[in-house]
This record gives structure tokens, sequence and C-alpha cells, in this order.
């Protein structure tokens, strides 16, 4: 039998055509081949086989010739997959192609059966298939390489879909030209609806535009496309999604362009409440700061005056409010009294036609709650107990948009309220709510200690003037002035005092001292070294006499830590000699009309009850000259030493005009105010005067 052509669509040429050389060359290159090759009679037997499908078969080539697939082949479907293809080629079909991986033969290095592509051809002569030729081609590789990329492409798949992540790409232009099934999946597109820029139409419609504009600049400027939207779903709720796209670039051309969209809900939800979280922290804090800053802001407000004050400026900074009101509850006839002006603040909220509205405040000490209207709307709905008309016209002539009354407890009986107003609507949260609360109750505390200072204040500034005397004695031949006024805020008595009186003798005897310390026991020793010191003068008045009997006084009756200075003088009108003692207090300054002011120094003693022998100090007054006595609230403070005061006392006293000298009031007023310019006084200063007119001069 002649062997045939492959080649179906020229005849083959015979075996008997071809030249010795020719023969031995078709031989060799089919015995070579790198491919498997072999031909069956049209009885399905082989009839030749190269060496290289030998060995594909584990088998020889003489152990085949004239022999079936079934005959030679170990796998009953191998040789059954050979056969149908023979009989297949037989029965007119011009070619039949299989991928088929033979169990015959050895394992490659993976420990796997190679893959084989198997073609059949008719092998005609004249007419009629004489034969099947077979071509075996060892697809190994190739299979192996397709089969890691399905692998490879469905790992990608499956971790895009871990990842809630859908692919999409887009042509150079930015328009959609493949089928996303996923994206329409969520959105529930048709294909029609999403291709093009169809899929921008499931945004949601405020971020429609602007995820265009971006999705229109980054096809442009071909640069990487990322933007956070919402998407609507098929069940008609938003979702958030990042859709980032990167161009594909084939050298300076672009390609197309490769994306994909993320649902970050969670994400999103996830950091929307992280943020929620830290602005409220970060508002919690800020209103414990406001707080604590108020409540420092009221326990310096001493009086109900400086709380309403406090509460003003508390309103503004720490509220907003453009307004606030104080009243208090008078428990006679159970009525608000708004506090403001009377105590020297800014009143309560006003409206535009000038009218208030007690109703908030008298609904908050009423309840005992607060009083919350966000709006003129639920101001109304609040209001409708209350005087219709009266409401009615409080909205129609007031500016003010929004309302927060709160009631002043003090052990949980109401004492008064607190209300701020606002210019524009405000929702007030629970948190603010209960910031509103803890700031009113301050605002009692303070209200109540104002109250009760006040009280005590009155009381301390009645039992000062009790022990200062009402009027000083009017002698021919002299004019005396005294001065006072309390450096302390608190409620305690100070302990300076001044006094003057006339002897039996016709003199005159003046005192000035100070009892260190404050309250009522430097008020208490101050009253018994005055009482002492009147009864000591009335029988042996003589300064140096009298400082000693005081020091047998103290000594008995107060303590050593109670120390007391005073200078005390006797003085004659007719004469103007002045008999001075100094019981360690600070030197007189004497005044002159025509000569500059001196201190009248003189070898200092101790305070009382210290041993010592007691000075005696004699010097003339002349016609028109004043002698004043101070304490130390005049000349010392903070920021000033008592050498250097002495020194600006002096210097004071030398810049008075003529007629400030002339007259012991007006004196005293200009040293004071002087002495006390950019300064701020934190002690008790006290001065007394004596004046001595000229001759002429009628006496006051």
């Amino acid at each position: 039998m002649s062997l045939l052509s492959t080649e179906t669509s020229v005849p083959p040429p015979r075996m008997s055509e071809l030249g010795p050389v020719d023969s031995a060359l078709l031989d060799t290159l089919l015995r070579e081949a790198p491919i498997g090759f072999a031909f069956f009679d049209r009885a399905g037997r082989f009839q030749r086989m190269n060496r290289t499908l030998a060995a594909i078969y584990g088998l020889e080539e003489p152990a085949c010739r004239g022999r079936t697939p079934s005959d030679v082949l170990a796998s009953p479907d191998d040789a059954a997959a050979h056969e149908a293809a023979i009989a297949e080629v037989l029965a007119g079909a011009e070619a039949v192609d299989s991928g088929h991986r033979l169990a015959a033969g050895e394992p490659d290095e993976s420990g796997e059966r190679r893959q084989w592509s198997l073609s059949w051809f008719p092998a005609r002569g004249e007419g009629e298939a004489e034969g099947v030729a077979m071509i075996a081609v060892d697809l190994s590789d190739r299979y192996r390489a397709e089969v890691a990329l399905g692998r490879t492409e469905e790992r990608y798949r499956s971790l895009l879909t871990a990842t809630n992540q859908v692919v999409w790409t887009a042509d150079a232009g930015g328009e959609v030209r493949e089928d996303c099934p996923e994206w329409r999946t969520i959105t529930g597109q048709t294909a029609e609806q999403y291709l093009g820029r169809g899929w921008l139409d499931a945004a949601h419609p405020d971020d429609r535009d602007q995820v265009e504009r971006a999705w229109n600049d980054a096809v442009a400027d071909r640069a990487t496309f990322d933007e956070i939207f919402r998407v609507r779903t098929q069940s008609g709720d938003f979702r958030y999604y990042r859709s980032r796209a990167v161009p594909i670039m084939r050298g300076d051309s672009l390609m197309e362009w490769v994306g994909a969209h993320s649902d970050i809900t969670t994400q999103h939800e996830a950091d929307d409440m992280r943020q929620r979280l830290t602005q409220q922290l970060g508002e919690a804090a800020l209103r414990t700061v406001r707080l604590q800053k108020a409540t420092a802001d009221l326990a310096e407000a001493l009086t109900v005056g400086e709380v309403v004050q406090a509460m003003t400026e508390i309103g503004q900074s720490a509220v907003g409010a453009d307004s606030t009101a104080l009243g208090e509850l008078d428990r006679d006839d159970l009525r608000l009294h708004m506090l403001g002006d009377e105590h020297g603040a800014r009143s309560g909220a006003r409206t535009a036609a000038g009218a208030e509205c007690p109703v908030t405040m008298e609904f908050a000490v009423r309840e005992r709650r607060p009083f919350i209207a966000g709006n003129p709307a639920e101001m109304r709905a609040l209001l409708e107990d209350a005087d219709e008309a009266e409401a009615l016209e409080f909205l129609r002539a007031t500016d003010e948009r929004a309302w927060v009354a709160l009631p002043l407890l003090s052990a949980g009986q109401p004492i008064g309220a607190l209300r701020f107003t606002f210019a524009s609507a405000r929702d007030i949260s629970d948190e603010e709510k209960v910031f509103l609360e803890a700031l009113a109750g301050q605002c009692a505390l303070a209200l109540e200690r104002a109250k009760l200072f006040e009280r005590e204040h009155r009381t301390a500034e009645a039992l000062q003037a009790s022990l200062l005397p009402e009027d000083l004695p009017k002698v021919k031949g002299i004019r005396m002035q005294a001065f006072y006024r309390s450096g302390t805020q608190h409620v305690q008595v100070g302990g300076d005092w001044y006094d003057a009186f006339p002897l039996p003798d016709g003199r005159v005897a003046g005192v000035l001292g100070d009892v260190m310390g404050k309250g009522i026991k430097a008020a208490t020793g101050m009253s018994r070294v005055r009482n002492a010191l009147r009864a000591l003068a009335f029988s042996m008045p003589e300064p140096a006499d009298v400082l000693t009997g005081l020091d047998r006084m103290f000594d008995a009756t107060e303590g050593v830590d109670q120390v007391t200075t005073l200078v005390y003088f006797v003085l004659d009108p007719e004469t103007g000699q002045i008999d001075l003692s100094n019981a360690g207090h600070l030197p007189p300054l004497v005044v002159t009309e025509n000569a500059g002011p001196w201190l009248l120094e003189t070898a200092p003693d101790t305070p009382l009850g210290v041993s010592s022998e007691r000075g005696h100090h004699k010097f003339f007054v002349q016609p028109g000259n004043t002698v004043v006595l101070y304490s130390d609230g005049l000349v010392e403070n903070r920021k000033r030493a008592v050498a250097s005061g002495l020194d600006e006392l002096v210097t004071v006293a030398s810049q008075a005009r003529p007629e400030v000298v002339g007259d012991p009031q007006h004196m005293l007023q200009y040293l004071v105010e002087g002495m006390l310019a950019g300064y701020e006084q934190d002690d008790d200063v006290t001065l007394l005067a004596v004046h001595l007119p000229v001759m002429d001069s009628a006496p006051e």
C-alpha cells in the first residue's frame, strides 16, 4: 500500500511517483519529527508510526504494526477515543481534532500525564480515503499555562468578591463599552441603561454632578479617577461606594480605562461614627472647660450685681446667647423680680418693643424644670396655657427666635430663674441641656452666696460705722476732717480707726490707730483700745501717760499676736502746741501754706503692749498749716513699699494747690486720689487732718 499525503486540498502524490532520495527524505522527517505521526488503514490498524508517537505510547513500532488501538493501548479510554476518531474520518469527516491526556507513556516532571492534541485526517488516493493519518502535538506546557491562568482569574474574581469590588472598563474617551453584570446586579440597571455614561445615573442626585465632573476631568487629564459617592441600589436605599480608575497607556496612547467600584458603606459609617464621637467628645470637653470657667467667674462674684454681670458675660461667651436675664423669687409676694439695672449690670432680655415675656421664667420656677423653645412655633405650643393674646403680642413684637429658661434651686426650692434668648432658632441637644442645667446650678449657688455676702457686708459696715465717731468735735480755732475707706471686698471689719474729742482743760485730743488683722477679733480689740484711751485721756491726758496706761491694759486684755499701732496727740488751739506720742505708727505729715510739706520724724516707739518708755514730743503748728495722720493703707500696697510710699506722699502733698492746703476736706481727698492713682487698694485707708486757720479766718 502506498503512503498518502494528509493535505486534503491538493491530491497527494503516490509513493511510486517519489524518487529514491525524496522517499528517504520523507521517511527521515516522519521518523525524527518532534510531533507524533501514525497511519491507519481502513480497518483501523496501525500501518506505520514514528519514533515520537511510539515513545508517547510507551511501545515499539513493530509491536503496533498491523494491530488496532484496542490491541496495543493499555487504556480502554485511549483506544476507544482513537477508534472513534478513525471511524469518524472514514465516515467522511475532513478532520477530527481532540485534546487528550493519554494514559500511556511516562509522566512529566510535575508527575502528571502530558496533554496532547490529536488531529485526524483522511489519507486519500484517487477517490475515497484509503486510510487515516493522525498527528499528535504536545500541548502540556500551554495546557498548564491555561490552567494556571484560569486559577489566577478565579482567585482574582474571588478576591474582588470578598472585597466587594466590581471591575469595570471604559474606552479612551471615558465611555463604558463592556457590560458589567455585577454593577447592574447592585443598581438594577439594564445593560442599555448602564453603558456609555449611564452608570452615573445610579449615583445619588446630590452627588452625580460632582462625580461626572471628576470623571470628565480625569479623562481630559489622563489622571487617576478617585471619587466617593452614594449609589442607589435595587432596594431603593443608598450605599457608599469608592470608584477608582486608572488609564492604561501604550506608549503615549491611551488605550482604555480600568477601574473598580468598592462598597465602603461599613467603613464610611464607622468613620462617620468615629467623627461624631470625636466631635461629641470635643464638645463635651469644651462644655466642661466652659463650665469650669463659669464656675470660677461666679466664685469671684461677691455681690448680686456682680453675679448678674458675670452671668451676662457667661451667656455671651459660653452659651452664645444674645441676651441673659436673672430673676429672683420674692418669698413674700411669690413673684419674680428681675435683677440687673439696680445692681449696675445689664438687665434681662428685651424685645424690640421693649417688652418682656416673664412666662418662660415663671414656667421654670413653677414646674422646677427647664423651659426650652427652639423656635417661635415651639414657643406658641408651650404657651398654650398662658394668656394667648399676651403670648401672640410678645411673639409679634420680639426679634427673639429661641428661648431657654432654667429654675434656680437651693435645697430643692426655687429661689429664682435664669433665662437665655437667641436671635435665631436654636436646637438644644440633650448634652447642651445638661450643661445649661449645671450652669444654672452654679448660678443659684453664686446668687445665694452673694445675697448672704451682702447681708453680712451691711452688718459689717454698720459695725464698722459704730466703732468710728459720727462727728468730729467743733472746737474754736481749729478745723478737723476725717476720711475712711474700707479696703476689703469681704465682710470682715477692718482694724483702722480714728477719734477726736475735747478735754476738760480746753485742749483737743486726737488719735489714729491700726489693729493688725481683720474681722471681729480686730474690731473688738480696736474697740477696747479706743474706749480705754478715752478713759485714760480724761484722767491723765498727756500722750506718754496715756500710752503707758494703754500698755498695761494691753498686757492684761490682748493677745501677743494682736499688734496695734497708733499716734495720739493733744492740741492747744490757742497756742498751736501739739504734744504727741507714737506707738509704732507712721509719722504724721505736716502741710504748710508757704513751705514744702514734711514728715514729723520722731524716734520710733514700739507698738502697744511692748515694754518701753514712751516718748513725748512737742511742736507747734503755725496758722494755715495742716497736720495729717494716716494709716499704712495710704502709702503701702503690693507694688509699693512703705519707704517709697512716704517719699511719694511728700511729693504729692507738695503739689497741692493753696486752696486745697487751706481746706482739710479737700486736702484729704486730694491725698487719697494722688496716692492711690494707678494702684489697687488692698487695705483700709484712714486719715485724720487738723488744720489751724490763719488768725483772720473764721473758724468752722
